[in-house]
C-alpha cells in the first residue's frame, strides 16, 4: 500500500492512493487538467484512477470533481450531505454513489472507513483507508477533535494530519476578524498545537509516516508544524513531512 498527495492548502487538496490493483483520489481540489498533470508526476495516468472519495464540498476540495469524474469516467463516492450541496451549485458529477458517514465500505482492494467530523460544510467526513493489513489516516479539516476522531485515527500506519495555522500567526495577520474567527472556531481548522494534542493521544506504535497537512501559507510555517508533530512523538523535526500546496509529496509506502 502506497499514497501520495497531490497538493494540500487552500488552493486545492488531492491525496493519491493505491492498493494492489486499486487506484483512488481522496478530493480533486484542481482543474481536471491540474489534476491529471499532478498525476503524472507522480507517474500515474488519470485514467488509470478508479474512484474519487470527496470528503466535503469546499471549492479547494471538490473544484475539479465534476470535470475529472467527467472526462475520465469516474465515479465519485460522496455522503447524502456533500450531494445535496454539490446539486445546489449545479456541480454534482454524473455518476455518484452516496456513502454513509459511520459506515465502512469497500472499493477493489480498499476498505475505506468515513470518519465524522466537525467542519463547516454538509455532512463533512474523512477516511481511514485500509489495505487489509496496514491503515492509512487522512484528516485535513476539521474545526476541534472530538472522541471519535480519536477512536477512528489510532492505531495507524500512516497519518496525514491538519496543521493549518499558528494561532499567533492568524491572530496578528491580515484575515479579516470574520475570517480569522471562522478559522478558530469549532467547525474551522486544526491549529498546530490541537494536532500535536491529538497526536499525543492516538497509539501511535506502529507509525511510519506522518505529514502534517492543509498548512496555511500565510498563516503557518513548515518548520512550525513540524516542531509541533514531531513533540507529540518525541522524534526529530525532519522525520514529520509536510505535504506542500505545489509539490504535494512523494510517493510513501506503507510495508
Amino acid at each position: 500500500m502506497r499514497f501520495a498527495c497531490l497538493g494540500s492548502g487552500s488552493r486545492g487538496n488531492a491525496w493519491l492512493v493505491e492498493a494492489g490493483a486499486t487506484r483512488l483520489l481522496v478530493d480533486c481540489g484542481f482543474s481536471a487538467r491540474e489534476t491529471a498533470r499532478r498525476l503524472a508526476r507522480l507517474g500515474v495516468a488519470a485514467d488509470s484512477i478508479d474512484a474519487l472519495l470527496l470528503t466535503h464540498e469546499h471549492a479547494d476540495h471538490a473544484r475539479g470533481l465534476a470535470g475529472f469524474a467527467a472526462r475520465y469516467g469516474s465515479v465519485v463516492w460522496l455522503t447524502h450531505g456533500a450531494r445535496t450541496m454539490l446539486q445546489a451549485m449545479d456541480a454534482l458529477p454524473g455518476r455518484v454513489r452516496e456513502i454513509d458517514s459511520h459506515s465502512v465500505f469497500a472499493l477493489g482492494d480498499l476498505e475505506i472507513t468515513p470518519v465524522a467530523v466537525p467542519h463547516d460544510a454538509r455532512e463533512p467526513v474523512q477516511f481511514v483507508l485500509s489495505d487489509g493489513r496496514r491503515r492509512l489516516g487522512i484528516l485535513t479539516d476539521a474545526g476541534h477533535v472530538t472522541a471519535h476522531m480519536e477512536a477512528m485515527f489510532s492505531g495507524c500506519d500512516a497519518l496525514a494530519i491538519e496543521c493549518n495555522h499558528d494561532v499567533e500567526l492568524l491572530r496578528q495577520g491580515s484575515y479579516p476578524p470574520a475570517l480569522k474567527a471562522r478559522i478558530l472556531g469549532r467547525y474551522g481548522h486544526l491549529d498546530n498545537g490541537t494536532a500535536q494534542r491529538l497526536l499525543a493521544r492516538l497509539a501511535t506504535d506502529r507509525l511510519q509516516h506522518v505529514l502534517a497537512a492543509h498548512l496555511s501559507e500565510e498563516n503557518n510555517r513548515p518548520e512550525l508544524a513540524r516542531r509541533a508533530l514531531a513533540g507529540a512523538l518525541g522524534c526529530a523535526d525532519d522525520w514529520i513531512g509536510v505535504a506542500d500546496q505545489e509539490r504535494g509529496s512523494d510517493w510513501r509506502q506503507i510495508v
